[in-house]
């Protein structure tokens, strides 16, 4: 299956101090009216994989969006000139464009990932099993499970059906993050799947803010 993706990257006059959180809230409190920016609906949260996410990469404010989230950035393209993060505000020198489609699936052989991002792949329930496994390689096992629900969530928002059984294995190491003032277990590391994730989509928790976010080694 092929999957439509619209990555911006920002050349901005100087350099950004702010977070991928406050990207998204720049660019979710400025267009309300879309949904797939910020998806909070009158009636509550829209549970789904994000199809617009905010990134820091390599110190470079991106934004990406896939399939139907592509069309909204494209509406919005020519609607803003600068950035407010807080209360700095910064001039878009250029905005660089990638638009292009890409292979998403199962595949044959076995692909390897980096984590560009810390993954956040436990919740609250979770976190507490993670502590109380034994070893390293029954951790890594849940972990590679997480991965695998992770991989499934996407699919499922992309309407790609999954046809036969996805194979994971992490390398990661675990550090702690904060969202929203709450800390949170995080990892770094790579892991391997049989699985074409295109460059710079996110897997876990807080996607839209960056995290997850992940490259095939062979192009980092």
């Amino acid at each position: 299956m092929e999957i439509t993706i619209f990555n911006v990257q920002f050349e901005l006059d100087k350099k950004m101090n702010g977070s991928a959180s406050q990207l998204r809230g720049y660019f979710s409190t400025k267009f309300n009216e879309y949904l797939l920016l910020h998806h909070h609906k009158p009636t509550g949260f829209l549970y789904q994989y994000p199809c617009v996410q905010y990134k820091i990469i390599n110190g470079v404010p991106t934004v990406i969006g896939i399939n139907e989230g592509t069309d909204v950035l494209i509406e919005i393209f020519n609607e803003y000139d600068s950035i407010l993060l807080g209360r700095e505000s910064y001039k878009i020198k250029e905005k660089k464009v990638i638009y292009h489609k890409q292979e998403f699936g199962i595949t044959d052989h076995a692909q390897i990932y980096n984590f560009l991002t810390p993954w956040v792949a436990l919740n609250k329930e979770n976190y507490y099993k993670y502590y109380g496994l034994k070893d390293s390689f029954e951790r890594n096992e849940l972990l590679s499970k997480t991965l695998i629900g992770n991989i499934l969530s996407l699919s499922k928002t992309l309407g790609y059906e999954v046809s036969s059984k996805i194979e994971c294995g992490v390398s990661v190491q675990p550090k702690k993050v904060s969202i929203k003032k709450t800390n949170l277990m995080a990892f770094n590391g790579s892991f391997q799947t049989n699985f074409n994730i295109p460059d710079f989509l996110g897997l876990g928790k807080s996607v839209s803010r960056g995290y997850g976010t992940v490259q095939n080694k062979k192009n980092g």
